[in-house]
């Protein structure tokens, strides 16, 4: 009778344990974000198959690029040197002979005020400084950080504010803040972020 006992608990057990699987699965294919996933120079399809988000294939002998067919996240799939962005409306993934080229994006679904901005841009470069980047050009374009100096540039029209951050000698990224006229909230000061990711 023991034996049955033990029988009906290892079934229940087993049955807990594909349930709390299933449920992973589940979060992991629809409740995350949609991602492109990327390495810049491999190929165009091994960065669609990895990616959640939807992503025309490459037109073979062209240099040309490509969007997202849904808002979507980047993260570069390097083991070191990886990092991920919030969603991004604006998201363009390059390519040459059917291979990932350069990327150019905004980190953000709308034009963000102020303390969001820097909140998404401070995030970016600490990501980067973990994984080993290093700020380059610091002398004209030094990283952003959260000051009265900053925020004072930022404002400024025809100021704002860029950095440019390397790693190793695999890649290169380029940031760039500016005020944006957000016709939607026309009395708020709104900001944009640009970013490109390229091999230097």
């Amino acid at each position: 009778m023991n034996w049955l006992r033990s029988i009906g608990w290892q079934r229940g057990g087993l049955s807990l344990i594909v349930a709390a699987l299933l449920v992973f699965a589940t979060v992991r294919l629809f409740g995350a974000e949609p991602e492109i996933a990327l390495i810049p120079g491999e190929p165009w399809e091994d960065m669609r198959q990895r990616s959640s988000a939807a992503i025309e294939p490459a037109i073979s002998g062209h240099h040309w690029f490509s969007i997202p067919k849904t808002d979507a996240r980047l993260r570069l799939v390097d083991p070191q040197y990886g990092f991920i962005t919030p969603l991004a409306r604006f998201f363009t993934i390059g390519f040459t002979d059917d291979r990932v080229d350069g990327i150019r994006m905004s980190p953000q679904i709308e034009p963000l005020l102020l303390d969001d901005t820097l909140k998404v841009v401070l995030d970016l470069q600490e990501q980067w400084r973990k994984g080993g980047w290093i700020p380059v050009d610091v002398n004209y374009w030094p990283p952003f950080a959260d000051t009265p100096e900053w925020r004072a540039k930022l404002r400024n029209v025809n100021k704002g504010g860029k950095s440019y951050w390397q790693a190793g000698n695999k890649y290169k990224v380029m940031m760039v803040v500016g005020r944006f006229q957000d016709d939607r909230n026309p009395t708020e000061e709104r900001y944009l972020i640009t970013l490109q990711l390229a091999t230097p």
